[in-house]
Protein backbone atom coordinates (compact mmCIF):
# COMPACT_ATOMS: atom_id res chain seq x y z
CA UNK A 1 0.00 0.00 0.00
CA UNK A 2 1.38 3.38 -0.99
CA UNK A 3 2.10 5.97 1.64
CA UNK A 4 0.87 9.55 1.43
CA UNK A 5 3.37 12.36 1.18
CA UNK A 6 3.48 15.96 2.37
CA UNK A 7 0.59 16.18 4.76
CA UNK A 8 1.13 18.42 7.75
CA UNK A 9 -0.30 15.86 10.17
CA UNK A 10 2.14 13.18 9.03
CA UNK A 11 5.10 12.20 11.22
CA UNK A 12 7.83 14.76 10.36
CA UNK A 13 10.58 12.25 9.66
CA UNK A 14 8.41 10.57 7.01
CA UNK A 15 7.38 13.69 5.12
CA UNK A 16 8.66 14.07 1.61
CA UNK A 17 8.38 17.63 0.42
CA UNK A 18 7.19 18.41 -3.09
CA UNK A 19 9.37 20.83 -5.05
CA UNK A 20 7.94 24.02 -6.45
CA UNK A 21 8.74 22.72 -9.92
CA UNK A 22 6.60 19.65 -9.29
CA UNK A 23 3.74 21.73 -7.89
CA UNK A 24 3.78 23.88 -10.99
CA UNK A 25 4.04 20.89 -13.34
CA UNK A 26 1.43 18.61 -11.75
CA UNK A 27 -1.78 20.51 -12.64
CA UNK A 28 -0.94 20.92 -16.34
CA UNK A 29 -2.58 19.19 -19.31
CA UNK A 30 -5.33 17.08 -17.82
CA UNK A 31 -8.50 16.31 -19.76
CA UNK A 32 -11.54 18.16 -18.43
CA UNK A 33 -14.07 16.26 -16.36
CA UNK A 34 -17.05 15.20 -18.49
CA UNK A 35 -19.52 17.38 -16.60
CA UNK A 36 -17.28 20.39 -17.22
CA UNK A 37 -17.57 19.77 -20.96
CA UNK A 38 -21.37 19.67 -20.89
CA UNK A 39 -24.13 19.56 -18.24
CA UNK A 40 -25.56 16.70 -20.31
CA UNK A 41 -22.73 14.58 -18.94
CA UNK A 42 -23.95 14.81 -15.35
CA UNK A 43 -24.57 11.35 -13.86
CA UNK A 44 -28.04 9.84 -13.76
CA UNK A 45 -29.84 9.79 -10.40
CA UNK A 46 -29.12 6.85 -8.15
CA UNK A 47 -31.91 4.21 -8.23
CA UNK A 48 -32.67 4.89 -4.55
CA UNK A 49 -33.01 8.65 -4.99
CA UNK A 50 -36.74 8.54 -5.84
CA UNK A 51 -37.87 6.28 -2.95
CA UNK A 52 -35.59 8.24 -0.59
CA UNK A 53 -37.49 11.43 -1.46
CA UNK A 54 -40.77 9.82 -0.39
CA UNK A 55 -39.14 8.66 2.85
CA UNK A 56 -37.95 12.19 3.61
CA UNK A 57 -41.48 13.49 3.26
CA UNK A 58 -42.55 11.17 6.09
CA UNK A 59 -39.54 12.22 8.16
CA UNK A 60 -40.40 15.89 7.66
CA UNK A 61 -44.00 15.34 8.72
CA UNK A 62 -42.92 13.48 11.86
CA UNK A 63 -40.64 16.27 13.14
CA UNK A 64 -42.10 19.61 11.98
CA UNK A 65 -40.02 22.70 12.66
CA UNK A 66 -36.98 20.74 13.92
CA UNK A 67 -33.51 20.48 12.44
CA UNK A 68 -32.60 16.83 11.93
CA UNK A 69 -28.94 15.86 11.56
CA UNK A 70 -27.97 12.48 10.11
CA UNK A 71 -24.20 12.03 9.71
CA UNK A 72 -22.79 9.37 7.41
CA UNK A 73 -19.99 8.54 9.85
CA UNK A 74 -16.25 8.65 9.43
CA UNK A 75 -13.43 6.34 8.54
CA UNK A 76 -12.28 3.97 11.28
CA UNK A 77 -8.64 3.12 11.71
CA UNK A 78 -7.83 -0.54 11.26
CA UNK A 79 -4.16 -0.19 12.06
CA UNK A 80 -1.77 2.75 11.95
CA UNK A 81 -2.71 4.75 8.83
CA UNK A 82 -4.91 2.06 7.24
CA UNK A 83 -8.70 2.31 7.56
CA UNK A 84 -11.48 -0.23 7.47
CA UNK A 85 -13.69 -0.19 4.40
CA UNK A 86 -16.29 2.52 4.88
CA UNK A 87 -20.01 1.85 5.13
CA UNK A 88 -22.37 4.76 5.78
CA UNK A 89 -24.72 4.73 8.75
CA UNK A 90 -27.94 2.93 7.86
CA UNK A 91 -30.26 5.84 8.70
CA UNK A 92 -28.15 8.14 6.53
CA UNK A 93 -28.21 5.66 3.63
CA UNK A 94 -31.96 5.14 3.97
CA UNK A 95 -32.82 8.85 3.84
CA UNK A 96 -30.30 9.90 1.17
CA UNK A 97 -30.29 6.88 -1.14
CA UNK A 98 -26.49 6.70 -0.98
CA UNK A 99 -24.99 3.23 -0.65
CA UNK A 100 -21.69 1.41 -1.18
CA UNK A 101 -18.86 3.43 0.43
CA UNK A 102 -20.49 6.86 0.11
CA UNK A 103 -19.73 9.24 1.67
CA UNK A 104 -17.37 9.39 4.70
CA UNK A 105 -17.49 12.52 6.87
CA UNK A 106 -20.59 13.86 5.12
CA UNK A 107 -23.72 15.08 6.90
CA UNK A 108 -27.34 15.05 5.80
CA UNK A 109 -29.48 17.80 7.33
CA UNK A 110 -33.24 18.27 7.20
CA UNK A 111 -33.46 22.02 7.64
CA UNK A 112 -36.90 23.33 8.70
CA UNK A 113 -38.48 25.86 6.35
CA UNK A 114 -41.98 27.13 5.90
CA UNK A 115 -44.13 24.20 4.84
CA UNK A 116 -41.68 21.47 5.72
CA UNK A 117 -37.93 20.88 5.37
CA UNK A 118 -35.13 21.41 2.90
CA UNK A 119 -33.07 18.25 2.39
CA UNK A 120 -29.43 19.35 2.35
CA UNK A 121 -26.38 17.18 1.86
CA UNK A 122 -22.98 18.47 3.02
CA UNK A 123 -19.92 16.64 1.73
CA UNK A 124 -16.30 17.11 0.67
CA UNK A 125 -16.44 17.78 -3.09
CA UNK A 126 -13.72 17.24 -5.65
CA UNK A 127 -11.07 19.96 -5.63
CA UNK A 128 -9.44 21.46 -8.74
CA UNK A 129 -6.25 19.80 -9.89
CA UNK A 130 -4.41 22.96 -8.93
CA UNK A 131 -5.12 22.13 -5.29
CA UNK A 132 -2.36 20.09 -3.57
CA UNK A 133 -5.11 17.83 -2.21
CA UNK A 134 -5.39 16.37 -5.73
CA UNK A 135 -2.06 14.56 -5.42
CA UNK A 136 -1.11 14.67 -1.72
CA UNK A 137 -4.20 13.82 0.35
CA UNK A 138 -4.66 10.09 0.96
CA UNK A 139 -8.21 10.59 2.26
CA UNK A 140 -9.72 12.76 -0.48
CA UNK A 141 -7.07 13.18 -3.16
CA UNK A 142 -7.98 11.93 -6.63
CA UNK A 143 -4.57 10.36 -7.13
CA UNK A 144 -5.15 8.31 -3.98
CA UNK A 145 -8.84 7.40 -3.82
CA UNK A 146 -10.10 8.08 -7.32
CA UNK A 147 -12.23 10.76 -8.88
CA UNK A 148 -14.71 12.31 -6.49
CA UNK A 149 -17.93 14.05 -7.46
CA UNK A 150 -18.31 17.78 -7.76
CA UNK A 151 -21.21 19.47 -5.99
CA UNK A 152 -23.24 19.47 -9.23
CA UNK A 153 -22.49 15.81 -9.89
CA UNK A 154 -23.48 14.77 -6.37
CA UNK A 155 -26.67 16.81 -6.69
CA UNK A 156 -27.48 14.96 -9.92
CA UNK A 157 -26.88 11.60 -8.25
CA UNK A 158 -28.89 12.24 -5.09
CA UNK A 159 -31.43 14.87 -6.23
CA UNK A 160 -30.55 16.76 -3.06
CA UNK A 161 -29.48 20.31 -2.28
CA UNK A 162 -25.72 19.61 -2.07
CA UNK A 163 -23.32 21.93 -0.27
CA UNK A 164 -19.70 22.00 0.86
CA UNK A 165 -18.99 20.30 4.20
CA UNK A 166 -17.05 23.36 5.33
CA UNK A 167 -20.40 25.14 5.82
CA UNK A 168 -21.98 22.42 7.96
CA UNK A 169 -20.86 23.59 11.41
CA UNK A 170 -22.33 27.05 10.98
CA UNK A 171 -25.64 25.54 9.89
CA UNK A 172 -25.77 23.03 12.74
CA UNK A 173 -25.03 25.76 15.33
CA UNK A 174 -27.46 28.34 13.98
CA UNK A 175 -30.37 29.07 16.35
CA UNK A 176 -29.48 25.95 18.30
CA UNK A 177 -31.10 27.19 21.49
CA UNK A 178 -34.27 28.49 19.87
CA UNK A 179 -34.81 25.60 17.48
CA UNK A 180 -35.40 21.95 18.22
CA UNK A 181 -32.35 20.05 16.95
CA UNK A 182 -31.95 16.29 16.89
CA UNK A 183 -28.92 14.26 15.83
CA UNK A 184 -28.42 10.55 15.20
CA UNK A 185 -25.93 10.15 18.02
CA UNK A 186 -24.19 6.90 17.10
CA UNK A 187 -23.56 7.80 13.45
CA UNK A 188 -20.49 10.00 13.98
CA UNK A 189 -19.23 10.59 17.55
CA UNK A 190 -17.31 13.67 16.40
CA UNK A 191 -20.48 15.39 15.20
CA UNK A 192 -22.38 14.37 18.33
CA UNK A 193 -19.58 15.71 20.54
CA UNK A 194 -19.67 19.05 18.74
CA UNK A 195 -23.42 19.40 19.09
CA UNK A 196 -23.41 18.40 22.76
CA UNK A 197 -20.61 20.91 23.36
CA UNK A 198 -22.62 23.70 21.77
CA UNK A 199 -25.66 22.64 23.78
CA UNK A 200 -23.71 22.87 27.03
CA UNK A 201 -22.31 26.30 26.10
CA UNK A 202 -25.85 27.55 25.50
CA UNK A 203 -27.22 26.08 28.72
CA UNK A 204 -29.43 23.52 27.00
CA UNK A 205 -30.54 20.59 29.16
CA UNK A 206 -28.28 17.87 27.78
CA UNK A 207 -30.24 14.92 29.18
CA UNK A 208 -33.46 16.22 27.63
CA UNK A 209 -31.73 16.87 24.30
CA UNK A 210 -30.26 13.38 24.24
CA UNK A 211 -33.72 11.94 24.93
CA UNK A 212 -34.97 13.80 21.85
CA UNK A 213 -32.04 12.44 19.85
CA UNK A 214 -32.93 8.91 20.92
CA UNK A 215 -36.53 9.43 19.81
CA UNK A 216 -35.27 10.35 16.33
CA UNK A 217 -33.09 7.24 16.15
CA UNK A 218 -35.98 5.06 17.26
CA UNK A 219 -38.32 6.62 14.69
CA UNK A 220 -35.78 6.09 11.91
CA UNK A 221 -35.42 2.45 12.92
CA UNK A 222 -39.16 1.81 13.13
CA UNK A 223 -39.80 3.56 9.80
CA UNK A 224 -37.84 0.85 7.98
CA UNK A 225 -40.15 -1.93 9.20
CA UNK A 226 -42.46 -1.93 6.18
CA UNK A 227 -40.50 -2.04 2.93
CA UNK A 228 -41.56 -0.13 -0.18
CA UNK A 229 -41.55 -1.70 -3.65
CA UNK A 230 -37.99 -0.55 -4.34
CA UNK A 231 -36.72 -2.14 -1.14
CA UNK A 232 -38.47 -5.46 -1.77
CA UNK A 233 -36.96 -5.57 -5.26
CA UNK A 234 -33.52 -4.87 -3.77
CA UNK A 235 -34.02 -7.62 -1.19
CA UNK A 236 -35.01 -10.02 -3.97
CA UNK A 237 -31.87 -9.09 -5.87
CA UNK A 238 -29.71 -9.65 -2.78
CA UNK A 239 -31.25 -13.09 -2.27
CA UNK A 240 -30.82 -14.05 -5.93
CA UNK A 241 -27.16 -13.07 -5.89
CA UNK A 242 -26.69 -14.93 -2.62
CA UNK A 243 -28.10 -18.08 -4.22
CA UNK A 244 -25.49 -17.76 -6.98
CA UNK A 245 -22.79 -17.47 -4.32
CA UNK A 246 -24.03 -20.60 -2.54
CA UNK A 247 -23.82 -22.48 -5.82
CA UNK A 248 -20.23 -21.33 -6.22
CA UNK A 249 -19.44 -22.40 -2.69
CA UNK A 250 -20.87 -25.91 -3.10
CA UNK A 251 -18.83 -26.42 -6.27
CA UNK A 252 -15.77 -25.75 -4.14
CA UNK A 253 -16.56 -28.27 -1.38
CA UNK A 254 -14.13 -30.94 -2.69
CA UNK A 255 -11.34 -28.34 -2.85
CA UNK A 256 -12.21 -27.06 0.63
CA UNK A 257 -12.04 -30.59 2.05
CA UNK A 258 -8.74 -31.39 0.38
CA UNK A 259 -6.90 -28.18 1.23
CA UNK A 260 -7.46 -28.13 5.00
CA UNK A 261 -8.90 -25.19 6.93
CA UNK A 262 -11.84 -25.63 4.62
CA UNK A 263 -14.05 -23.26 6.56
CA UNK A 264 -11.75 -20.42 5.54
CA UNK A 265 -11.82 -21.60 1.92
CA UNK A 266 -15.61 -21.53 1.85
CA UNK A 267 -15.69 -18.14 3.57
CA UNK A 268 -13.26 -16.79 0.99
CA UNK A 269 -15.24 -18.13 -1.96
CA UNK A 270 -18.44 -16.58 -0.63
CA UNK A 271 -16.60 -13.30 -0.05
CA UNK A 272 -15.34 -13.37 -3.63
CA UNK A 273 -18.88 -13.66 -4.96
CA UNK A 274 -20.06 -10.95 -2.57
CA UNK A 275 -17.51 -8.44 -3.80
CA UNK A 276 -18.00 -9.42 -7.42
CA UNK A 277 -21.81 -9.53 -7.45
CA UNK A 278 -22.53 -6.91 -4.80
CA UNK A 279 -20.98 -4.46 -2.39
CA UNK A 280 -19.73 -6.92 0.22
CA UNK A 281 -20.91 -9.55 2.65
CA UNK A 282 -23.85 -8.27 4.68
CA UNK A 283 -22.28 -9.52 7.92
CA UNK A 284 -19.47 -11.81 9.01
CA UNK A 285 -20.11 -15.14 7.30
CA UNK A 286 -20.57 -18.21 9.49
CA UNK A 287 -18.99 -21.36 8.03
CA UNK A 288 -19.28 -24.10 10.62
CA UNK A 289 -18.29 -27.67 9.86
CA UNK A 290 -19.26 -30.56 12.12
CA UNK A 291 -19.54 -29.63 15.79
CA UNK A 292 -18.71 -25.98 15.05
CA UNK A 293 -22.31 -25.66 13.80
CA UNK A 294 -23.40 -25.86 17.43
CA UNK A 295 -21.72 -22.53 18.17
CA UNK A 296 -24.39 -20.11 16.99
CA UNK A 297 -22.10 -17.30 15.88
CA UNK A 298 -19.06 -19.31 14.76
CA UNK A 299 -17.20 -16.67 12.74
CA UNK A 300 -13.64 -17.83 13.36
CA UNK A 301 -14.05 -20.19 10.41
CA UNK A 302 -10.66 -21.82 10.86
CA UNK A 303 -11.62 -25.48 11.00
CA UNK A 304 -11.18 -28.35 8.59
CA UNK A 305 -14.11 -29.67 6.59
CA UNK A 306 -14.49 -33.44 6.49
CA UNK A 307 -16.41 -35.61 4.07
CA UNK A 308 -19.36 -37.13 5.89
CA UNK A 309 -19.90 -34.08 8.12
CA UNK A 310 -22.44 -31.33 7.69
CA UNK A 311 -21.45 -27.72 7.17
CA UNK A 312 -23.68 -24.86 8.29
CA UNK A 313 -23.25 -21.74 6.16
CA UNK A 314 -24.98 -18.55 7.32
CA UNK A 315 -24.15 -15.81 4.81
CA UNK A 316 -25.66 -13.08 2.67
CA UNK A 317 -24.63 -10.64 -0.02
CA UNK A 318 -25.08 -6.94 0.62
CA UNK A 319 -25.78 -5.21 -2.69
CA UNK A 320 -24.81 -1.68 -3.73
CA UNK A 321 -27.83 -0.06 -2.07
CA UNK A 322 -26.77 -1.80 1.18
CA UNK A 323 -29.77 -4.14 1.37
CA UNK A 324 -28.65 -7.59 2.41
CA UNK A 325 -29.78 -11.18 2.24
CA UNK A 326 -29.43 -13.48 5.26
CA UNK A 327 -29.60 -17.15 4.32
CA UNK A 328 -28.53 -20.32 6.10
CA UNK A 329 -28.15 -23.76 4.60
CA UNK A 330 -26.86 -26.87 6.35
CA UNK A 331 -25.36 -29.15 3.72
CA UNK A 332 -23.74 -32.61 3.64
CA UNK A 333 -20.17 -32.12 2.52
CA UNK A 334 -20.16 -35.34 0.51
CA UNK A 335 -23.59 -34.66 -0.99
CA UNK A 336 -25.54 -37.25 1.03
CA UNK A 337 -27.21 -36.96 4.44
CA UNK A 338 -26.70 -39.83 6.86
CA UNK A 339 -29.84 -41.17 8.54
CA UNK A 340 -29.00 -39.30 11.75
CA UNK A 341 -28.27 -36.06 9.93
CA UNK A 342 -31.47 -36.32 7.90
CA UNK A 343 -33.48 -36.99 11.07
CA UNK A 344 -32.37 -33.67 12.59
CA UNK A 345 -32.52 -31.81 9.27
CA UNK A 346 -36.10 -32.88 8.54
CA UNK A 347 -37.19 -31.84 12.03
CA UNK A 348 -35.73 -28.35 11.54
CA UNK A 349 -37.32 -28.08 8.10
CA UNK A 350 -40.72 -29.02 9.53
CA UNK A 351 -40.27 -26.31 12.17
CA UNK A 352 -39.38 -23.78 9.49
CA UNK A 353 -42.42 -24.69 7.41
CA UNK A 354 -44.61 -24.21 10.48
CA UNK A 355 -43.05 -20.81 11.08
CA UNK A 356 -43.65 -19.75 7.48
CA UNK A 357 -47.27 -20.87 7.69
CA UNK A 358 -47.70 -18.53 10.67
CA UNK A 359 -46.06 -15.63 8.82
CA UNK A 360 -49.16 -13.82 7.58
CA UNK A 361 -51.00 -10.54 8.19
CA UNK A 362 -52.98 -10.47 11.41
CA UNK A 363 -50.62 -12.82 13.22
CA UNK A 364 -48.04 -11.35 15.50
CA UNK A 365 -44.31 -11.40 14.82
CA UNK A 366 -43.82 -13.68 17.82
CA UNK A 367 -46.30 -16.22 16.41
CA UNK A 368 -43.70 -17.29 13.84
CA UNK A 369 -41.32 -18.28 16.62
CA UNK A 370 -44.06 -19.97 18.60
CA UNK A 371 -45.12 -22.12 15.65
CA UNK A 372 -41.54 -23.21 15.02
CA UNK A 373 -40.67 -24.09 18.61
CA UNK A 374 -43.83 -26.13 19.03
CA UNK A 375 -42.48 -28.45 16.35
CA UNK A 376 -39.01 -28.45 17.94
CA UNK A 377 -40.45 -29.29 21.37
CA UNK A 378 -42.55 -32.12 19.94
CA UNK A 379 -39.54 -33.63 18.18
CA UNK A 380 -37.41 -33.39 21.31
CA UNK A 381 -40.16 -35.16 23.26
CA UNK A 382 -40.39 -37.90 20.59
CA UNK A 383 -36.65 -38.45 20.83
CA UNK A 384 -36.81 -38.75 24.63
CA UNK A 385 -34.63 -35.74 25.36
CA UNK A 386 -37.00 -33.60 27.42
CA UNK A 387 -37.41 -34.13 31.18
CA UNK A 388 -41.05 -33.03 30.81
CA UNK A 389 -43.71 -33.15 28.10
CA UNK A 390 -43.63 -30.88 25.06
CA UNK A 391 -46.60 -28.99 26.48
CA UNK A 392 -44.85 -28.43 29.80
CA UNK A 393 -41.57 -27.33 28.24
CA UNK A 394 -43.42 -24.69 26.20
CA UNK A 395 -44.79 -23.07 29.37
CA UNK A 396 -43.02 -19.66 29.40
CA UNK A 397 -42.97 -19.49 33.19
CA UNK A 398 -42.19 -23.05 34.25
CA UNK A 399 -40.73 -24.62 31.14
CA UNK A 400 -38.09 -23.67 28.62
CA UNK A 401 -36.00 -26.85 28.71
CA UNK A 402 -36.20 -27.03 24.90
CA UNK A 403 -33.94 -23.96 24.77
CA UNK A 404 -30.96 -26.18 25.59
CA UNK A 405 -31.07 -27.23 21.92
CA UNK A 406 -32.31 -23.98 20.29
CA UNK A 407 -31.37 -20.96 22.34
CA UNK A 408 -32.01 -18.28 19.69
CA UNK A 409 -35.14 -16.69 18.24
CA UNK A 410 -36.67 -17.83 14.98
CA UNK A 411 -37.00 -14.50 13.20
CA UNK A 412 -35.78 -10.94 12.86
CA UNK A 413 -36.50 -8.06 10.52
CA UNK A 414 -34.16 -7.75 7.57
CA UNK A 415 -33.29 -4.89 5.24
CA UNK A 416 -30.56 -2.30 5.08
CA UNK A 417 -29.27 -3.89 8.30
CA UNK A 418 -29.08 -7.64 8.74
CA UNK A 419 -30.92 -7.13 12.05
CA UNK A 420 -33.09 -4.32 10.78
CA UNK A 421 -35.28 -2.01 12.88
CA UNK A 422 -33.33 -3.02 15.98
CA UNK A 423 -34.23 0.13 17.95
CA UNK A 424 -37.97 -0.47 17.67
CA UNK A 425 -39.75 -1.01 20.98
CA UNK A 426 -40.95 -4.48 21.93
CA UNK A 427 -44.58 -3.53 21.31
CA UNK A 428 -43.62 -2.43 17.80
CA UNK A 429 -41.51 -5.51 17.12
CA UNK A 430 -42.14 -8.86 18.82
CA UNK A 431 -45.64 -7.97 20.00
CA UNK A 432 -46.62 -6.22 16.77
CA UNK A 433 -48.83 -7.61 14.03
CA UNK A 434 -47.24 -8.68 10.78
CA UNK A 435 -48.15 -6.42 7.87
CA UNK A 436 -47.66 -6.64 4.11
CA UNK A 437 -44.23 -5.33 3.14
CA UNK A 438 -42.40 -6.56 6.22
CA UNK A 439 -39.32 -8.63 5.39
CA UNK A 440 -38.26 -11.12 8.05
CA UNK A 441 -36.17 -14.26 8.38
CA UNK A 442 -37.43 -17.68 9.44
CA UNK A 443 -34.52 -19.66 10.89
CA UNK A 444 -35.15 -22.40 13.43
CA UNK A 445 -32.39 -24.79 14.38
CA UNK A 446 -31.45 -27.77 16.50
CA UNK A 447 -27.97 -27.95 17.99
CA UNK A 448 -26.58 -31.10 19.59
CA UNK A 449 -23.12 -30.37 20.95
CA UNK A 450 -20.64 -33.22 20.88
CA UNK A 451 -20.25 -32.89 24.67
CA UNK A 452 -24.00 -33.09 25.44
CA UNK A 453 -24.46 -36.40 27.25
CA UNK A 454 -28.26 -36.11 27.22
CA UNK A 455 -28.20 -36.59 23.46
CA UNK A 456 -27.92 -40.05 21.86
CA UNK A 457 -24.39 -40.64 20.68
CA UNK A 458 -25.32 -40.88 16.99
CA UNK A 459 -26.80 -37.34 17.14
CA UNK A 460 -23.96 -35.65 19.02
CA UNK A 461 -22.05 -33.08 17.03
CA UNK A 462 -24.93 -32.45 14.60
CA UNK A 463 -26.08 -28.86 14.28
CA UNK A 464 -28.69 -27.75 11.75
CA UNK A 465 -30.19 -24.37 10.93
CA UNK A 466 -32.28 -23.54 7.87
CA UNK A 467 -32.92 -19.85 7.20
CA UNK A 468 -34.86 -18.10 4.50
CA UNK A 469 -35.90 -14.51 3.88
CA UNK A 470 -39.60 -13.84 3.36
CA UNK A 471 -41.80 -10.84 2.62
CA UNK A 472 -45.26 -10.66 4.15
CA UNK A 473 -47.95 -10.43 1.46
CA UNK A 474 -51.68 -9.67 1.61
CA UNK A 475 -52.56 -13.32 2.29
CA UNK A 476 -49.39 -14.92 3.64
CA UNK A 477 -45.74 -14.67 2.69
CA UNK A 478 -43.43 -15.08 -0.28
CA UNK A 479 -39.98 -16.64 0.01
CA UNK A 480 -37.35 -14.32 -1.44
CA UNK A 481 -34.56 -16.89 -1.12
CA UNK A 482 -36.46 -19.64 -2.92
CA UNK A 483 -33.73 -20.26 -5.50
CA UNK A 484 -31.95 -22.44 -2.94
CA UNK A 485 -33.51 -25.86 -2.20
CA UNK A 486 -34.60 -26.89 1.28
CA UNK A 487 -36.03 -30.42 1.10
CA UNK A 488 -33.30 -32.95 1.90
CA UNK A 489 -33.80 -34.91 -1.35
CA UNK A 490 -33.75 -31.69 -3.36
CA UNK A 491 -30.58 -30.56 -1.61
CA UNK A 492 -28.84 -33.81 -2.54
CA UNK A 493 -30.01 -33.59 -6.17
CA UNK A 494 -28.97 -29.94 -6.39
CA UNK A 495 -25.49 -30.68 -5.08
CA UNK A 496 -25.06 -33.60 -7.49
CA UNK A 497 -26.17 -31.34 -10.39
CA UNK A 498 -23.68 -28.64 -9.37
CA UNK A 499 -20.82 -31.12 -9.14
CA UNK A 500 -21.72 -32.71 -12.46
CA UNK A 501 -21.61 -29.29 -14.08
CA UNK A 502 -18.31 -28.47 -12.42
CA UNK A 503 -16.71 -31.59 -13.92
CA UNK A 504 -17.69 -30.78 -17.50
Amino acid sequence: MAEAEEKEVEIPNRQVKFSEAFKEFMPKDWAPYPSEVSPANLPAPLPASAPAKARREKLSAAFPGERLILPAGGLKVRNNDCDYAFRPHSAFAYETGLGEDREPDSIFIMEPVEGGHEARFYFHPRVPRTDPEFYSDSTYGEMWVGQRESIDEMAALTQLDVRDISDADDVMKENLKEMGVRVVRDADPRVTEKIDGWREELGIDLAYAQKKDDELAQWLSLERMIKDEFEIAEMQSACDRTATAFEGVVRQFPEAINRGRGERWVEGVFGLYSRHLGNDVGYGSIVAGGDHANTLHWVRNDGDLRSGDLVLIDAGIEIESLYTADVTRTLPLNGKFTDAQRKVYDAVLEAQQAGMAAAKPGNKFKDVHQAAIEVIARKLEEWGLLPVSAEETLDPEKGGQWRRWMVHGTSHHLGIDVHDCALARNEDYREAELKPGMVITVEPGIYFKSTDLLVPEELRGIGVRIEDDIVITEDGCRVLSDKLPRLADEVESWMAWLWAGAKK
